[in-house]
């Protein structure tokens, strides 16, 4: 079984940290470009023999910035396109708070989602204005209680820390309200700031004021001990859920296994061979006319590579890398690859080493990004 991620490229507005491939939703051929997701979604489908999905996701961009019929008409592509059955684990959209209407809310539930992941960041109406979004804290209160009221039992909400003037104050009051909604599951992440992003034009020009690295250190610990308190467990570096509930279509990606990529500047990884579709929405729209599929990049994973990615995004797990799953993929174990890496990690508190598992300690998890890049080119 596979699972599907589907890009909607469209934003009402572009975040000042956002790196992903978007574009502001005016004048941009929506409905030219729904016609041309589901060509690619179909070809894929025929090319590969229609396997059985296990995980659908709904990313962006802002799929909730669709109209909805626009919405509804994506969904009954997925269903003629992809087919998915009464076996299906999931079916996620990521959500804005301040444009999910009770009618949108209406078709994803008819459409069978059954997961919204709402794009929080924080509940601080002055960071809100500070990081580029629009919403305030009164629209995830009232969307949220709509989604309830609509029959959503399983809503993700996404945070961030490390934000610039984001005090540990803030985090915490920010971590206490979305505490209080009861949502099954919280992702929360600390700012990167990558290129091509309102954040980092302004970092270059020195005007990017950020909490400086023992304080984001700091946030993240309290992230952890809140959780931990209310009883939400952590099963991955930046995701925390009550049990079940955690991200089956994210543990697809961690658990280094298939998943189909459809849309503008989406990535998939089937059967082997990583593809990366082109961003722009008419370079994208242009090849699924021409050639049927949209890929700017092929490429076929060494095994070696295949191996390195499965330690270290096993590791961003809670539980870590499974020696004998590891072993009965790979035909090799964990510990003859990698002795000197993991006697080191373990020497320096970074990670335990069990008979059954690797995985991180609480400092292996502060310093996660020094772990992984310690098994990249070892083999």
């Amino acid at each position: 079984m596979k699972a599907a991620y589907i890009h909607i490229p469209f934003c009402e507005h572009i975040c000042h940290y956002c790196d992903f491939n978007k574009f502001f939703i005016q004048s941009q051929p929506v409905d030219e470009y729904l016609r041309s997701l589901e060509k690619e979604m179909a070809n894929s489908m025929e090319a590969t023999g229609h396997p059985e999905l296990k995980t659908i996701f709904i990313g962006g961009g802002t799929p909730t910035s669709l109209s909805a019929a626009q919405l509804e008409r994506l969904l009954d592509s997925i269903h003629r396109v992809l087919k998915p059955s009464e076996s299906l684990a999931e079916f996620a959209v990521e959500a804005n708070p301040d444009d999910l209407s009770a009618e949108k809310l209406d078709v994803l539930k008819a459409a069978g989602v059954d997961r919204l992941s709402f794009g929080v960041q924080t509940f601080e109406d002055e960071l809100l204005k500070k990081i580029g979004r629009v919403h305030e804290q009164k629209d995830v209160l009232v969307s949220f209680e709509r989604a309830r009221k609509a029959g959503f039992d399983n809503i993700s909400l996404d945070l961030m820390f490390g934000l610039p003037g984001q005090t540990i104050g803030h985090l915490a009051s920010s971590l206490d309200t979305a505490l209080a909604l009861g949502a099954e599951h919280y992702s929360v992440y600390s700012l990167i700031v990558e290129p091509k992003t309102v954040f980092y034009n302004l970092m270059k020009k020195g005007r990017l004021h950020l909490p400086p690295q023992d304080q984001e250190a700091e946030m993240y610990e309290l992230v952890m001990r809140k959780m931990e308190e209310a009883g939400i467990g952590q099963y991955e570096i930046s995701n925390y859920a009550k049990k079940g509930y955690e991200s089956k279509h994210n543990l697809t990606y961690w658990n280094n296994e298939d998943y189909f990529g459809f849309g503008a500047g989406a990535h998939g990884y089937i059967n082997g061979e990583r593809t990366v579709n082109a961003g722009p929405v008419k370079h994208y729209i242009d090849l699924i006319e021409q050639s049927g599929f949209p890929y700017k990049e092929k490429h076929m994973v060494t095994k070696n590579e295949q191996i390195e990615e499965e330690m270290f995004l096993g590791l961003r797990k809670t539980e870590g890398v499974n020696k004998e799953r590891f072993f009965e993929t790979y035909g090799r174990s964990v510990d003859d690859l990698f002795p000197k890496v993991l006697h080191s990690l373990e020497e320096t508190g970074l990670i335990v080493n069990t008979n059954k598992n690797v995985f991180l300690t609480h400092n292996g998890k502060l310093l996660g990004n020094e772990v992984f890049q310690a098994f990249l080119g070892e083999l």
